[in-house]
């Protein structure tokens, strides 16, 4: 089992915690954000594949930023591919 930190930039929530393990998403942990939201979307991705995870949720935007904690989350899950290979 992996565990990972992320800073995502350019949202409301200030890190992000992963646990992988075998490619599986095991648990997600959003600090900061729109708490209904960043809890639904880590309960939803537990139990899931990373690769189809990141496919899903990388280039959602939150008005107009270039981005989202759902964009920052496929971006946190790319780079603990990178960092756990």
């Amino acid at each position: 089992m992996k565990k990972f930190s992320f800073t995502p930039k350019g949202v409301c929530s200030s890190k992000m915690n992963i646990v992988i393990d075998k490619g599986i998403i095991k648990d997600i942990e959003i600090i900061g954000g729109c708490p209904g939201n960043t809890l639904g979307i880590s309960k939803l991705c537990i139990g899931k594949n990373v690769k189809d995870v990141i496919e899903l949720l990388s280039g959602i935007d939150c008005r107009g930023r270039g981005t989202s904690c759902p964009d920052q989350l496929a971006k946190a899950l790319e780079k603990a591919l990178i960092v756990n290979k």
